[in-house]
């Protein structure tokens, strides 16, 4: 297992590695999403893969991330934006165990796969809310800071995703693409808000919570 140095009072470090902006230069931007979630004693995992399979390999490349050292692969769900790099880099992690929402029949060239339709703990501190609206999951990381949500797109709804992640622990933050998400109240109590890839509304949700909304883009780190 890959063992990374974070500050001690943090438990998973959170690298965007596919988002519609750049925050670093050499990182290409393009329409998806995807990110690594690193922590002592857990494995390397990857939440998406955006939309093409080069762009999300130049990146890792340009971030020092060998997709080899890649142990999990999390896919929320089956559009092109968070699938495209899916097959290119199962290629390279040949040991990656894959969890995908239980709609998405295929095949894959990997021996593990997991087809997730209920809420699931992957590993000790990571979850799946499970397939919310028969079409996509979300990650719940949970540690001694309190619960964060990492999310592709939130078709159901940011609202219903936090209510499910809600169940694994009083949750301080949200971190990916919110959709047409609107509601904008229920924000108020999260810490780090971090609208990516296809949310409709940053701007407006930035200048609503100045102080907790981060601005997302590849190349972005959080430490949660």
């Amino acid at each position: 297992m890959h063992e990374i140095d974070i500050n001690e009072e943090n438990n998973f470090r959170v690298t965007v590695v596919y988002d519609n902006e750049a925050l670093v230069e050499g990182l290409e931007a393009d329409w998806g999403f995807a990110c690594l979630i690193e922590g002592r004693g857990i494995p390397r995992v990857l939440f998406d893969t955006g939309n093409r399979g080069t762009i999300l390999l130049h990146n890792l490349e340009l971030l020092g991330i060998d997709p080899a050292s890649i142990d999990l692969i999390v896919i929320s769900h089956a559009h092109m934006d968070h699938t495209g790099g899916l097959v290119p880099i199962l290629n390279l992690a040949r040991n990656a165990t894959l969890y995908i929402p239980s709609s998405l029949n295929i095949e894959f060239p990997v021996k593990n796969v997991i087809r997730v339709k209920r809420p699931v703990q992957i590993r000790k501190g990571i979850y799946s809310t499970g397939k919310l609206d028969d079409i996509e999951q979300a990650l719940v990381l949970s540690g001694t800071r309190g619960v964060y949500v990492i999310v592709g797109c939130s078709h159901p709804g940011v609202g219903k995703i936090l209510n499910a992640a809600s169940r694994f622990g009083h949750v301080k933050g949200i971190i990916g693409g919110f959709h047409g998400f609107n509601d904008f109240g229920k924000l108020n109590d999260l810490s780090i808000i971090c609208p990516c890839h296809c949310s409709q509304y940053k701007k407006e949700i930035a200048g609503l919570f100045p102080e907790r909304c981060i601005r997302c883009g590849a190349g972005l780190v959080i430490e949660l």
